[in-house]
């Protein structure tokens, strides 16, 4: 499994916006420039965001994007749906058939039980992380993801 470009850049552009406590927010120049990314690429991820009702952009000469509700209201789960999609959805076997109309494992498929088991456990991991989690120093962050990760594995973390 990767990472996909558009998921890391999207989520950073993101964070940047949560973080920006400017009323107007932060515009597409502002995001490329602290990114490193073309503008051309911003506004693409910030479309994506948009239209996920993610972000909401400001109106105006100074205008720019802001959070469209609070980053403790911002499910990282929901985020990386919006920008990359998910690892196994109903469709897949369709898509995954070869060049046979159907999948010759469609009835009895051990994989399929891989890749759902995989993204269930994925859900269940993202959808207790929010924007906020992620808006802290890495060692804070670390230190909630894996509190999160112990609770959902039932271990007990001894690392404060």
């Amino acid at each position: 499994m990767k990472i996909t470009a558009q998921e890391e850049y999207g989520l950073r552009i993101l964070l940047r916006i949560a973080g920006c406590k400017d009323k107007e927010g932060l515009s597409i120049p502002k995001l490329s420039e602290a990114e490193g990314l073309s503008s051309h690429y911003v506004a693409k991820l910030t479309r994506v965001l948009r239209m996920a009702k993610l972000i909401n952009s400001t109106p105006g000469y100074k205008g720019g994007y802001i959070l469209a509700r609070p980053a403790s209201e911002i499910v990282i789960n929901d985020v990386l749906k919006a920008l990359g999609g998910v690892l196994f959805d109903k469709r897949f076997c369709g898509l995954h058939a070869g060049s046979l109309r159907l999948c010759t494992n469609s009835v009895d498929c051990s994989a399929r039980s891989l890749w759902q088991m995989i993204q269930v456990t994925m859900d269940q991991l993202l959808n207790q992380i929010t924007l906020a989690d992620l808006l802290s120093t890495e060692e804070q962050s670390n230190q909630r993801l894996r509190f999160v990760l112990d609770q959902a594995t039932g271990r007990v973390s001894l690392s404060v």
